[in-house]
C-alpha cells in the first residue's frame, strides 16, 4: 500500500521530542531518480542519501511540520549519483553536516560535482557513528559502489534497518533484519519482468548479480522469519523491472499476512512510519 501524506508527528500531552524513545521515519523519495530517507528519535535528525534536491527534501520534511535545517547529520551510504550528488547544496545551503567514508567521498567527487564541502566527518564502512544516545552501524555491502554501507540506526530499545543497493544477499544479513524492528528493505526488481524486459544482456547481468540488487523474491524471504519486525517499507523498486503490485504480491505470498507492509515510491515521500 501507498501511504497518504500524514500530518506531523504526534508526540505524548506533556512530553517532549527529546525525551521520547519512538522513533520516526520517512521515506522522502526512493529508485533511481533519487533517494532521501529521514530518521529522527532521541532529539536526533538524521538524513540518509542526498539523492533529491534540497528544495525538494525542505518541501516535503516541511509538509510534515519539519525543519530541514535542525538535522544533525547526512549520512551517505555510497557515490551513486541517485544517492550523493545533491550533498554538496545540503552542506553548504542548509548547513549540515555530511558524513562519508573517505572511499566514497573520493568517487563521489570524481564523478559528481558536489562543489566545496564545509563540514565534513568520516566513518567506516563496517564502523560506528553515535550521536548522544543515537548510534547508527554501518554494514559493508557488496554493491558496486566504492565503500558502500547499509545501516542500523539504534536509540534505547529500537532498531530501524536502512538496507538498500544491496549487491546481493551476503552473509549475515538475515541474522541482522531479524533483530530490527523496522526495515527500509531494496526490492528492486521481478525476475520475470527483468528477463523478459527491454534491457541489454550485460545491464540484466549486472542488476541480478552479486554487486547489482536483490529482488522481490529475495528481499522477500529475508523477511520471512523476521518475527520481530513491526513493519517493512519495500525501496528502490525499478521503474521498468517492477510495480509496487507486484512487489507486495510476492512479499505477501512468501511472508504471509502478519507483517505490515509498506511501499516508498519514486516521486512522492511517505507518510510517517512509527517505531
Amino acid at each position: 500500500m501507498q501511504l497518504p501524506e500524514a500530518t506531523p508527528a504526534a508526540w505524548p500531552p506533556g512530553g517532549c521530542k527529546e525525551c521520547y524513545s519512538t522513533m520516526i521515519a520517512i521515506s522522502l523519495q526512493s529508485g533511481s531518480n533519487g533517494n532521501c530517507i529521514y530518521v529522527e528519535t532521541c532529539g536526533v535528525r538524521l538524513l540518509f542519501d542526498a539523492g533529491i534536491s534540497g528544495v525538494q527534501a525542505e518541501r516535503r520534511l516541511a509538509a510534515h511540520g519539519l525543519d530541514i535545517r535542525l538535522v544533525d547529520a547526512v549520512i551517505i551510504s555510497h557515490d551513486h549519483h541517485d544517492h550523493v550528488c545533491h550533498a554538496g547544496v545540503y552542506n553548504r545551503k542548509y548547513g549540515l553536516p555530511l558524513y562519508v567514508t573517505p572511499k566514497t567521498l573520493e568517487a563521489a567527487s570524481k564523478k559528481h560535482r558536489l562543489g566545496r564541502l564545509k563540514e565534513v566527518e568520516y566513518f567506516q564502512s563496517d564502523g560506528e557513528i553515535c550521536f548522544g544516545e543515537v548510534s547508527v552501524q554501518a554494514v559493508p555491502t557488496p554493491h558496486d559502489g566504492a565503500d558502500g554501507a547499509a545501516f542500523v540506526v539504534s536509540s534505547r530499545d529500537k532498531r530501524l534497518g536502512i538496507f538498500a543497493d544491496l549487491g546481493h544477499v551476503f552473509g549475515g544479513l538475515d541474522r541482522i533484519i531479524a533483530s530490527l524492528d523496522a526495515v527500509f528493505i531494496e526490492s528492486n526488481y521481478d525476475p520475470d519482468m527483468l528477463a523478459g524486459g527491454p534491457y541489454p544482456q550485460h545491464l540484466k547481468e549486472r542488476i541480478r548479480g552479486p554487486a547489482g540488487h536483490i529482488s522481490n523474491i529475495e528481499a522477500a524471504e529475508l523477511l520471512a522469519d523476521a518475527g520481530r519486525l513491526r513493519w517493512a517499507c519495500l525501496v528502490h523498486l525499478s521503474e521498468n523491472n517492477n510495480l509496487p503490485g507486484i512487489a507486495l504480491t510476492t512479499h505477501r505470498r512468501i511472508v504471509g499476512p502478519g507483517l505490515l507492509l509498506h511501499t516508498a515510491s519514486r516521486y512522492l515521500p511517505t507518510g510517517i512510519l512509527s517505531v
